[in-house]
């Protein structure tokens, strides 16, 4: 989790800063779900490992009382260059054997860096912002159709599946799941503060990371 503030930090006791942003896991919080779309308001956090802790996280970054403007941006899979998730892909899909991960009928929860970058900016700039931003790309996309989508960035197929069982021996169960299930997540509330996203399409934001 990270947290930005505003305002002069130094002369000013945590109590009186006026804003605060802070960034968690969108596809911990919410419970996988092939079906279930959800939003800002969508219940969650309290299923698992994982969304509990984002519970605790959410509930550390928590300033008390009403006089701080506090934003809580629930980020999904963070693609951009130089590692992070698609650091991980890159090598198997260069090489033609990338592919879904199990079924890949699971959603994949996915936002650019920059617009990741951008939301909190948004967030901390915009006085009318506040409580809780769904972190994400406007578009949805299941994992096989990211698969295709990242291997035609590439000039590859991707058809090379991975299967469930060897996800679950590399990754344990409890991240397994994260991987193997997803779920449809909406940014509507971040769409309504009036944030422009830069790249809203996976197609497009995928060239780029790659070019």
């Amino acid at each position: 989790m990270s947290s930005l503030h505003l305002g002069c930090r130094a002369a000013m006791p945590p109590s009186t800063w006026p804003e605060r942003t802070s960034s968690t896991l969108s596809e911990a919080y919410y419970q996988p779900s092939l079906t279930a779309e959800y939003d800002e308001d969508s219940p969650g956090g309290d299923f698992d490992f994982f969304s509990n802790l984002v519970t605790k996280w959410e509930a550390a970054a928590r300033l008390p009382g009403d006089s701080t403007r506090q934003v809580v941006v629930r980020s999904g899979v963070v693609l951009g260059r130089g590692g992070g998730a698609i650091g991980h892909m890159l090598l198997p899909f260069r090489l033609g054997l990338g592919g879904p991960i199990g079924s890949g009928h699971q959603f994949f929860p996915w936002i650019h860096i920059g617009d990741l970058a951008g939301i909190l900016t948004h967030a901390l700039e915009a006085n009318h912002v506040h409580g809780v931003l769904n972190g994400v790309a406007p578009s949805s996309a299941t994992n096989a159709e990211f698969a295709q989508t990242l291997g035609a960035a590439l000039g590859h197929r991707a058809f090379i599946p991975l299967p469930s069982t060897m996800v679950q021996a590399v990754f344990g169960r409890e991240r397994a799941i994260m991987l193997l299930e997803g779920q449809k997540v909406i940014p509507r509330r971040t769409l309504a503060t009036g944030y422009q996203y830069s790249f809203p399409e996976l197609g497009a934001a995928l060239k780029e990371i790659v070019a």
